[in-house]
């Protein structure tokens, strides 16, 4: 059974943001995180499926989106082309994210990137992180107990002046 059009409209309205927000965290660009954005969305609009509950719907949108972002990554197209460097890349947030975290989140890794925010701005346990992830929960908290230590070592060596 496919999604109808007022449940797609729901959807999207309620899981954009979380969705958009996985994909920057992978693919660090808001242009290729708005196209994979519409293509989970056409996916969950095309999906035969069904689905338990919201939350089932969500999990499945991080999910998609996160299989969309790691082909992007390992596409041929993506690897060998360079970005246009007389366009500048402007991100646009409800609210203005801390610019000293979010320079430190793009020196991570894009699973540890990830992670972090599947955690701490979506809210879900290291158990629902590695069902998406489709890793153990032990990876995950490993993820995160590392992502944390990388954090502190970046806005650390930045506050005293280090530049590594």
């Amino acid at each position: 059974m496919q999604v109808k059009d007022s449940e797609l409209e729901r959807y999207i309205r309620l899981y954009r943001k979380s969705v958009l927000g996985a994909a920057l965290c992978y693919v660090r660009n808001s242009a290729d995180a708005e196209d994979i954005m519409q293509e989970v969305f056409i996916r969950l609009y095309t999906h035969k499926g069904s689905f338990e509950s919201d939350e089932h719907v969500k999990a499945w949108l991080l999910r998609c989106t996160v299989n969309l972002c790691k082909s992007l990554l390992r596409s041929y197209w993506y690897r060998f082309s360079e970005p246009l460097d007389a366009a500048p890349e402007e991100t646009h947030y409800d609210t203005p994210p801390d610019s000293t975290v979010s320079e430190a989140l793009a020196k991570l890794s894009p699973k540890t990137r990830a992670v972090l925010y599947m955690y701490y701005y979506e809210g879900y346990p290291a158990e629902e992180i590695a069902k998406i992830t489709r890793s153990t929960a032990n990876s995950v908290m490993l993820r995160l107990s590392r992502g944390r230590r990388q954090l502190r070592k970046i806005l650390t060596d930045e506050r005293n002046g280090n530049d590594d």
